[in-house]
This record gives C-alpha cells, sequence and structure tokens, in this order.
C-alpha cells in the first residue's frame, strides 16, 4: 500500500494562529471597559458638556445687565476678560488665599479621616457604631446649616465656646487667619466621614495574613501603616485626595455664610465667592465666568498631575 508523504505544515501558521486569537482576546478585553462605561457617559457628558459650554461661551463675551435685560446686543470681546484677571491684583491674592485654604483643609481632613479610619479597626462594636453614626450626622447635615451652628457655637456675645474660655465679646471672624481657621473647622467636620468611611473599608479589605507576616517580621505599628497599609490603599488615597481638592477649592457656601460675603474688606476672600461677587453683585457676569473657567482648569491640572504621580509611582513599584 502506498502512502501519500503530507506536505510538512507551516510553522508560521501554527505560530500565528494562536498569538492572533491571544491579540484579539486582549483587544476585546480592552474594549470591554469601554463599553461598561458608555451607558454612564452618556448620561454624564450632556449634563457636564453644556454648563462647561455655556461657562466658555460666557467668558469670552461682554454679558452684563444690560445684554440681561436685552438692552443692549451681546458682544464678543475674545480674551478681554482673562486679561483683565490677569491685571487684576485682588484675583491674584484671592488666588493665592484659596490655595493655601484649599491645602490646610486637604491636609486636615485626611490626617483626621485616617485617623478615625484605623480608630475604627482597634475599638470593639458599640463604640465604632457611635463614632461611624455621629460621623454620618456629620456628613448628612446641609453646608449652611452645619455653618449656622458653628456660628451660634462661636458667636460673640451668646456663643457656648466663649462661655466656657471666659472670652466674652471675642469677635472670631474679626481676625483674618481665625476666620479662615473657623471655617476650615467646619469644612473639615463636613468632609472627614467620607475620608474615614473610605479608608477604614480599604484596611478592613487588606488580607489578615499580610499583617501578620508584618508582625512576624517585627514590624511596629507605624511600620505596618506605612509601609505595607499606606501603600495598598494607594488607589483608595488617589480618589479622597482628589475629591477633597475639587470640594475644599471649590468651598463657597461656608465661606459666605460665615464671613458675610468674604470677610471684613474681602479679607476671606475664595475664588467661589470672588465669582459670585463679579458676576451677581457687580453684573459682571462674563468676568466672573472666566473665573469659573480658571478654576475648572486649575482643578483639572491637578488632577491629572496627581494621577501622572501616582501611575509613575505604580510602575516604578
Amino acid at each position: 500500500m502506498t502512502t501519500i508523504p503530507m506536505a510538512p505544515a507551516d510553522p508560521d501558521i501554527r505560530v500565528r494562529r494562536p498569538a492572533t486569537r491571544g491579540a484579539d482576546r486582549r483587544r476585546a478585553a480592552r474594549r470591554t471597559p469601554l463599553w461598561l462605561l458608555l451607558p454612564t457617559a452618556a448620561v454624564l457628558l450632556p449634563l457636564f458638556a453644556y454648563p462647561i459650554y455655556q461657562l466658555g461661551l460666557l467668558s469670552v463675551l461682554d454679558f452684563r445687565q444690560a445684554q440681561v435685560s436685552g438692552g443692549q446686543p451681546t458682544r464678543f470681546v475674545g480674551l478681554d476678560n482673562y486679561r483683565a484677571l490677569v491685571g487684576d491684583g485682588t484675583f491674584w491674592s484671592v488666588l493665592v488665599a484659596t490655595v493655601g485654604f484649599a491645602a490646610a483643609c486637604v491636609v486636615a481632613t485626611l490626617a483626621v479621616g485616617a485617623a478615625l479610619a484605623v480608630l475604627l479597626t482597634r475599638v470593639s462594636r458599640w463604640p465604632r457604631a457611635a463614632l461611624s453614626l455621629a460621623a454620618m450626622a456629620a456628613w448628612a447635615a446641609p453646608a449652611i446649616t452645619g455653618s449656622t451652628v458653628w456660628m451660634f457655637l462661636f458667636d460673640a456675645n451668646l456663643g457656648l465656646v466663649n462661655q466656657v474660655l471666659g472670652l466674652d465679646g471675642h469677635n472670631w471672624m474679626y481676625d483674618r487667619y481665625s476666620a479662615f481657621a473657623l471655617v476650615g473647622a467646619v469644612v473639615v467636620w463636613h468632609s472627614f466621614p467620607f475620608v474615614m468611611v473610605t479608608l477604614y473599608a480599604g484596611i478592613r479589605a487588606i488580607p489578615d495574613s499580610t499583617l501578620e507576616a508584618a508582625a512576624l517580621d517585627g514590624a511596629g505599628t507605624w511600620q505596618t501603616f506605612w509601609r505595607i497599609v499606606v501603600p495598598m490603599l494607594r488607589p483608595l488615597l488617589a480618589i479622597v485626595v482628589i475629591q477633597s481638592i475639587i470640594w475644599d477649592f471649590k468651598i463657597f457656601t461656608q465661606i459666605y455664610v460665615m464671613t458675610g460675603g468674604g470677610g471684613i474688606a474681602g479679607q476671606n476672600l475664595t475664588l467661589n465667592v470672588y465669582a459670585y461677587q463679579q458676576a451677581f453683585a457687580a453684573s459682571e457676569y462674563g468676568l466672573g465666568s472666566a473665573i469659573g473657567v480658571v478654576m475648572m482648569l486649575i482643578l483639572l491640572g491637578v488632577t491629572l498631575v496627581y494621577l501622572r504621580a501616582l501611575r509613575r509611582e505604580g510602575e516604578a513599584l
């Protein structure tokens, strides 16, 4: 019986087919998150895109009360509003004050939230429930309500704090720095529960075996926290830091309510309050919109820089 010799299989074909299938799977895996995010993007993009478009449009227009009422036509002025901001000394002083105030609030919020998150892992069930309930109550309180309550506590004549400290008639809002400190305390009081709950959930998700191995290696409490817990919480820390920066940089309600619109002679102005004054008090809607665009670009830049730094740290590790 004669056997017909089979032609040898092309080795390139045998190698190429599995590689092609693997590449297809990787491409499909990369597309899957995008498809899952598509419904959310379809809802959120119009909600964000249209207000941002209107904000940018107003920032390049001469849009005042006369244009709002229809008495004068709207006039395109290009970058004139931004040039006015660059030459405005008040804008630069308010920008510096806003950055310093927001940075102090972010650091204090992270410190308080992280400390209480660690404390929640060390206390028993009922103290943990009481602390969590108190934190949730602070988080759920509207900003204007919390600001009003704190103002009453620190009232110059009837405030409980002055009575306890024996400071009869002391006005905490008279000095610029004490006013910023008091408003910052209210901001931290409103913000730390988010950090506390987020980091507590992250700490509880760390395997016990990892912490036990660190203890067996002789690591102390602080060494375990900084060398084990913090690196494993880096993604959550990125979230809470970015959220805190955004929230604290655009603080409005607490400053406006507690300082009466920016303090004595505007000594406690922040960018959000300054934009409100320009847009609604002075009817310079274009100038107020330009301040809003500048704030948005600053926050976007800070967020991108922070995320890039985190990505580089992850690649280095």
